[in-house]
């Protein structure tokens, strides 16, 4: 199982910068290789926790914009559930989610969180309390329609987090937990920030149009951009050919770490440059050839997305993948699950089941 946490984002991704994606394009190679399923989180929740000026209709929009965002990016839709907090958790396919936020509730202190996120007593009461709700995505057991309702079966299935580094915080206290619920605790990669195209020292920013490539950018804005990025190369083409290029400084080649996939290329490249072979403007040919490429395939992507698409994949559902539970274990599951619910229940709630159910027969 592959989880991952999205803030619910107030921009496009149409005008907002490639940056972030890394980490999408991690999850969908791993999503592709493994044949595992996949959940995203879309904490609009937390979008208004945190902002005293955006209203829940507003946190719901973006979320919805910033799902068909997400789909478009190409992930295998079969194996892939996207949830927005505020629509999720106010269905009937949450109860199962929202025990597991009430025991990681009950297990987390108010000190905790302001040592572990730096709040202080001006933080509103729901953003202590959300990331309890942002643990529970790493566990199976919170996806029954997905994993099954074999319980003892479903809590030894492990979660794998590819996240940024700032979002380490949340799991750190979940996987503290973890042993205490009886669950797995779930394993995190770390993925790191494109560098800004002004270099390395310069801070990336959505305010700054050239300090970023831009989904929205056109083939001609990508080729000036990437023409004025930061080089590692020389200042002349003689000490060029003698010295080579710095490829740890040149940012051409480091957005090409990230988009060209041909490893051997790759290599090709840097061996080329730093031996003063191939010039900073060939580096930045490549470079511009490949994110004009990727680009515009995004936004094909993201023409295709359709309502209909989108509202499909934030469906709750049985997902398709390796292991999943057959059609007749779920009935199973489900069957001795409600027999257990029955058997809970005491003989007035049995009678009061009883009479509204013969209430509602006409």
């Amino acid at each position: 199982m592959l989880a991952i946490r999205s803030l619910s984002n107030s921009l496009s991704m149409y005008r907002r910068h490639v940056c972030g994606f890394e980490t999408y394009q991690v999850i969908r190679y791993l999503q592709d290789v493994f044949n595992v399923p996949l959940i995203i989180m879309l904490t609009d929740d937390e979008k208004f926790f945190h902002n005293q000026k955006l209203t829940q209709k507003e946190c719901r929009k973006f979320a919805i914009q910033n799902a068909a965002d997400i789909i478009a990016i190409g992930f295998d839709l079969k194996k892939t559930f996207i949830f927005s907090d505020m629509e999720f958790l106010e269905s009937t396919f949450a109860a199962a989610f929202n025990e597991n936020v009430r025991e990681l509730g009950k297990r987390t202190t108010a000190n905790q969180i302001r040592g572990t996120f730096g709040f202080t007593d001006s933080n509103n009461i729901s953003e202590f309390h959300f990331p309890a709700m942002q643990s529970a995505t790493a566990f199976a057991t919170s996806f029954p329609f997905i994993f099954g309702y074999d319980t003892k079966k479903v809590s030894k299935i492990p979660c794998l987090i590819p996240c940024a580094i700032d979002q380490d915080p949340y799991f750190r206290q979940c996987r503290d937990y973890a042993p205490k619920m009886k669950l797995p605790k779930p394993a995190i990669i770390h993925t790191v920030f494109l560098p800004s195209l002004k270099g390395s020292e310069s801070k990336m920013s959505a305010s700054d149009a050239d300090s970023s490539i831009f989904l929205s950018d056109t083939d001609k804005q990508i080729k000036k951009k990437i023409g004025q990025a930061f080089s590692g190369g020389q200042e002349t083409l003689e000490e060029q050919r003698k010295l080579g290029g710095r490829t740890n400084v040149d940012i051409p080649f480091q957005y090409l770490t990230f988009f060209l996939e041909d490893d051997e290329k790759l290599e090709k490249l840097r061996q080329d440059y730093e031996s003063g072979e191939i010039t900073s403007g060939d580096m930045k040919a490549e470079c511009t050839e490949q994110l004009q490429a990727y680009v515009r395939a995004f936004r094909d992507r993201r023409k295709a997305v359709t309502e209909q698409v989108r509202a499909e994949v934030m469906r709750p559902r049985q997902l398709e993948f390796r292991g999943m539970p057959s059609e007749e274990e779920q009935k199973a599951s489900r069957k001795s699950k409600f027999a257990a619910l029955v058997n809970a229940l005491s003989l007035d709630d049995i009678e009061f089941l009883r009479q509204e159910k013969a209430s509602q027969t006409p």
